[in-house]
Parts: structure tokens; sequence; C-alpha cells
């Protein structure tokens, strides 16, 4: 089973513990994007709903088998007019980083990832050894 790791910040496991998992949760306190974990007899579907943001915009690293899904992008509100000044001109940041931690028998070397209609799509196959095997019939000798 892929396993979702939460709260990188160091703080949250203190608070965690002092207050509750509630206090920190992903959507109370974070911007974290919603994502969905499916498994086949093939392997694991990651989907991260990441609306607004373009394929060039994520970093997918695999290390000691935890899958890290981060963003950072700054978003500009900019004038079609290069001759006017500006009176009070806002940037939006946004980032984020999600990690998963991926059974033993995930083959981390054929990860693959695609990005269409706003939803990051990061596909984990399993090991041969681990996919199901069909049934046979055992001949006797």
């Amino acid at each position: 089973m892929l396993a979702t790791i939460r709260h990188q910040h160091p703080f949250f496991p203190v608070f965690n513990d002092y207050f509750g998992e509630s206090l920190f949760n992903d959507s109370d306190w974070t911007s974290t994007p919603a994502v969905n974990v499916a498994e086949d007899k093939e392997g694991f579907r990651i989907e991260v709903a990441a609306p607004g943001l373009n394929k060039e915009d994520f970093r997918i690293n695999i290390e000691k088998q935890v899958l890290e899904i981060s963003s950072e992008k700054e978003s500009k509100k900019e004038s079609d007019s290069k001759n006017e000044t500006y009176y009070r001109k806002e940037f939006v940041y946004a980032s984020f980083k999600r990690t998963f931690s991926l059974p033993e028998y995930a083959d981390t070397d054929n990860i693959t990832a695609s990005y269409k209609d706003g939803v990051l799509y990061v596909n984990v196959p399993k090991k041969d050894e681990a996919k199901e095997k069909p049934a046979r019939v055992i001949s006797i000798a």
C-alpha cells in the first residue's frame, strides 16, 4: 500500500502531539492540492489536482522509496500597458510539497508522469514479481 507522509514542517509532530491531529489538518492550514491514489494489478496512479500550473512548474523526485511531488510558482498581475505607473502591484507565490512512501515492490526506475487539464498524473508501476499471476493448471507427473 502507498502511504502519504503528512506534515513536513519540523514542528508539526510537536503541535499534533499536544493539540491533536486536527489543528494542522492539510486542508485547514495549507494550500496543498487534493490527491487521489489508486492501485490496480499493474501499479499505482497518483492524481494531483493542480489547475493553473504548467508541467514545467512541477518537480518530482524519488529517493529511498519516497516519492516527492512539489511545485513553486510566482504569479504576477501584469498590465497590458507599458506606460503606466503602479501604485500597487501584487505578487502571488504558491508552493506545495507532497511526499509518498512507496512499497518495496514499486518499480521506481519506471515512474512516469503527465499533466493534462489541471491534473498531474504520476504512474508508479509494480515490479514484475509483485504483479498478480494468472491462474494456471499444474500437471501431475
